[in-house]
Formats: structure tokens, sequence, C-alpha cells
């Protein structure tokens, strides 16, 4: 995949976490949640003080094919849940264990 594809795959992903926060919290406006160009250093996202105030995350956008075990295990995780929402912890030898969920799930808890 070509360098300038990447970058607008990753775009797409930054765009439609950016427009789902902004459909989820209709007061704010599209200056509280401002996404940054390609390759800056930090978040991918800025928050106004007010956004950080109702979403209270720093975000990171990764729009990858390797991530394919992730989605594997949270399939896994969806079997039989009935109304139940699926969660998936995984942890890699010494490192913090990590919380994997659906994000329109994500959006409804921070709402």
């Amino acid at each position: 995949m070509k360098q300038r594809s990447r970058k607008i795959k990753g775009r797409r992903l930054t765009n439609f976490v950016r427009d789902r926060i902004l459909k989820s919290f209709p007061h704010l406006k599209a200056r509280d949640v401002v996404c940054v160009e390609n390759g800056h250093p930090g978040p991918d996202l800025i928050l106004s003080k007010e956004a950080k105030a109702l979403c209270p995350f720093q975000w990171e956008m990764k729009n990858q094919q390797k991530m394919k075990t992730n989605y594997t295990w949270l399939k896994q995780a969806s079997k039989g849940a009935g109304n139940l929402t699926p969660v998936v912890v995984c942890k890699q030898n010494t490192k913090d264990p990590l919380v994997i969920i659906d994000f329109k799930e994500f959006i409804k808890l921070i709402r």
C-alpha cells in the first residue's frame, strides 16, 4: 500500500471518530474536537476543555490489517452473549492488560 493511501485510510478513521464524538455530544461544536494533521506527534484528536470534561481520553487511531486477531477474539466473545456487551481483555507479558470493546458500545458507555 502506498504511503498516500495509508494516510487517507488513517484520516478516514480519525474523521469517523471525531464525527461520532460530535454526534454523541450534540452541544459540542466542530472546533471542540479537531483532527490533527498526519505525522504530527501526540494525540490524533485535539479536544477543547469542554470536550475533555465530557470525554476525558487521549485518542490514537490505528487502521491496520494486522489487528485481525483482535477482531477474531471479539467475535469469539460475541458468541452466545445475548444482551451482554462482548469484551476482550488481553495482555502481553510484562505489560498491563488492555480491553477491546466495540466502538459503538464504547460511545454508549461514555455518553
